[in-house]
């Protein structure tokens, strides 16, 4: 289990942080964890969360094992984007409330310009759900943010 907190790990801060911990990493996957509490941005009146969010989850995994590479080299967390998913496949409508929930993400693709891909999978009680995503993290953000949008 790896005890450093998850906001110095992913680019969000208070109640948009949904995961809870990085169980495992290495230099091509990682592992979290965590357990469905309502009253968050996204929980349904029952406290349960839709299974949509599923994909943010995995995000969030992705996230966080760039945030741990970027601890373990001695370099800043970056600012990375979710681009898309393909194939998100769920077999619930919802993760009830109480439900621990864990994601493992492994890197398939990353090549020099910040492109990646990930394979992800979320299981709980009775839950499966997986999906491949594509993300960037450009190597130099402030720069990237810097140019704007084309004219």
């Amino acid at each position: 289990m790896i005890d450093w907190p998850m906001s110095e790990l992913i680019p969000h801060a208070g109640n948009m942080i949904l995961i809870d911990q990085v169980l495992s990493f290495d230099e091509e996957q990682i592992h979290t964890r965590l357990t469905v509490r309502g009253g968050g941005l996204f929980s349904r009146v029952d406290g349960s969360l839709p299974a949509w969010v599923g994909v943010e989850l995995m995000a969030q995994s992705v996230a966080a094992y760039a945030g741990c590479q970027a601890r373990k080299h001695g370099e800043t967390m970056k600012l990375g984007f979710l681009l898309g998913t393909r194939k998100f496949e769920c077999n619930v409508e919802h993760f009830p409330l109480g439900a621990d929930l864990t994601i493992h993400a492994l890197r398939s693709l990353e090549d020099d310009n910040g492109m990646g891909i990930f394979e992800c999978h979320l299981t709980g009680p009775g839950i499966h759900a997986t999906a491949r995503l594509n993300v960037f993290c450009p190597p130099q953000t402030a720069d990237y943010l810097a140019e704007g949008v084309p004219a």
